[in-house]
């Protein structure tokens, strides 16, 4: 059975810096394209950065590009998500996801949105505020 749990949240002012992790378990993670997705308050889930299963193609949401870093551990099985330069808006809970069918390319988070993958986590809450 699918597990995924994120950790790494916090609460950091304007401009600092947060790396989230995602352990996965239960199923062939080293096959499936993962996902970081977040939630703001009132507003729908969107993905933020997808990465192939090897880590050779990797794709963000414009708002996060040169700010945001997505990498994966296919031996321990987790996934990370480096935030620098975090704004207001960066505000949320953020949860992993992973891929329904192995070996697909990434998501593209302003286009396809990742809508298949799989979130099984209750997420790691992301505050941004002075």
């Amino acid at each position: 059975q699918l597990q995924l749990v994120e950790s790494g949240g916090e609460s950091v002012q304007p401009g600092g810096s947060l790396r989230l992790s995602c352990a996965a378990s239960g199923f062939a993670f080293a096959v499936y394209s993962m996902g970081w997705f977040r939630q703001a308050p009132g507003k729908e889930r969107e993905a933020v950065a997808c990465i192939n299963v090897n880590g050779g193609s990797i794709n963000y949401r414009d708002s996060v590009k040169g700010r945001f870093t997505i990498s994966r551990d296919n031996a321990n099985k987790l996934v990370y998500l480096q935030m620098n330069g975090l704004e207001s808006e960066d505000t949320g809970v953020y949860y992993c996801g992973a891929d329904d069918r192995p070996f697909n390319p990434p998501c593209v988070p302003d286009t396809d949105g990742g809508r298949n993958y799989r979130i099984s986590g209750q997420g790691t809450q992301v505050t941004v505020s002075t």
